[in-house]
């Protein structure tokens, strides 16, 4: 008897598992099929305004668009960068127009809010929507319902879309630059410290910063080593130069940081074989190579299908500085003269 109840009880879970695995799949089959492109209407052209802002509100006034990208890694979709409320926004659709038949496709996206929100109600996310078949679609429209009229809604350019070999071999990204920045030595030998490194292309979220610094970006863009990314988000929410709500309870931390950083990645992905996130009081000095070029050859080699490499930081601080490098001429110069710290705090192994 008892070994009886045992294969019954064995068949019954056998059942409970099939069960729950034809629901599961059902289930998920039915959740791909709700999100699939579907045909609202046919028409001629595709119409509607089409926006260049970096940071552009919907009208439910909890979603902002920064960028939408082309991504086929793993299936054809658009991928939009963007900032909303992590309880507010429950749905959203891409509206694709295709031309030349002028059919709007309408896809139900999928909203990965990242984790890393540090308590704010704000927080960045992934809006990523299945794209048509038998289209590339080159704008996309973000709109809260499936219903609608498609030229009364702004149009955003999907980048990435043309395949690119990469024109740089390095591009730092530094995010946010805010609170009318002045610490314009330490820029400038950060910069410079960066072009030796090997860095070709610097792009910068501005915020806002002081009259001296904006001739010193100038000189810089004009060079061509700098590209400037317009980040107005405090038009839109209220900001805080903290990195968790407990210390400032506003609506997003640090100006929006780490929406920047990730529009930084996908903006350069297909024009720059490594992208770097920095600020820029930070500097990755190799110990063993003269650049970082001959410095990632040799960490590939070593990690070989690594596609992210991160690097212990050391801190050195202002309190302690040293006479060397004290140029009088620099004086004159507002900012830290990063060359006069060079004393390393202990490692902290908390």
């Amino acid at each position: 008897m008892l070994c009886s109840g045992k294969k019954s009880y064995f068949a019954s879970a056998l059942c409970i598992i099939a069960l729950t695995s034809m629901v599961t799949l059902s289930y998920l089959r039915l959740q791909r099929l709700s999100h699939l492109p579907k045909i609202v209407q046919e028409g001629s052209r595709c119409r509607g305004k089409i926006t260049n802002s970096t940071i552009t509100a919907l009208k439910d006034n909890r979603t902002f668009i920064i960028s939408p990208y082309f991504d086929d890694r793993e299936s054809k979709v658009t991928r939009v960068i963007g900032i909303v409320h992590h309880e507010d926004v429950k749905q959203l659709y891409c509206w694709f127009c295709c031309q030349p038949d002028g059919k709007t496709y309408v896809s139900k996206a999928t909203i990965d809010v990242h984790s890393d929100r540090f308590g704010f109600p704000y927080g960045t996310a992934d809006i990523v929507c299945l794209e048509p078949e038998n289209c590339d679609p080159t704008h996309v429209s973000i709109h809260q319902s499936p219903r609608g009229n498609i030229d009364q809604l702004p149009r955003f350019e999907i980048k990435n879309r043309k395949a690119e070999t990469f024109s740089v071999d390095f591009t730092l990204c530094i995010s946010t630059m805010f609170g009318n920045y002045n610490n314009v030595l330490q820029f400038i030998q950060s910069m410079e410290m960066y072009k030796i490194l090997g860095v070709q292309k610097v792009v910068i979220y501005k915020n806002n910063c002081s009259h001296l610094m904006e001739k010193v970006l100038k000189f810089y863009i004009e060079e061509g080593t700098v590209e400037i990314i317009p980040w107005p988000i405090n038009s839109h929410l209220r900001v805080s130069s903290k990195w968790h709500f407990s210390m400032d309870e506003k609506d997003i931390g640090y100006y929006g940081q780490i929406t920047a950083l990730n529009d930084c990645i996908y903006r350069n992905m297909q024009r720059s074989k490594f992208v770097v996130l920095n600020d820029a009081d930070e500097i990755i000095l190799p110990l063993k190579h003269p650049d970082w070029k001959t410095m990632m050859s040799s960490l590939q080699e070593q990690n070989p299908g690594t596609g992210i490499f991160l690097f212990e930081n050391h801190i050195f601080p202002e309190t302690i500085s040293t006479d060397m490098f004290n140029i009088s001429s620099w004086n004159t110069v507002p900012g830290v003269n990063i060359l006069q710290h060079v004393h390393r705090e202990p490692d902290r192994k908390e």
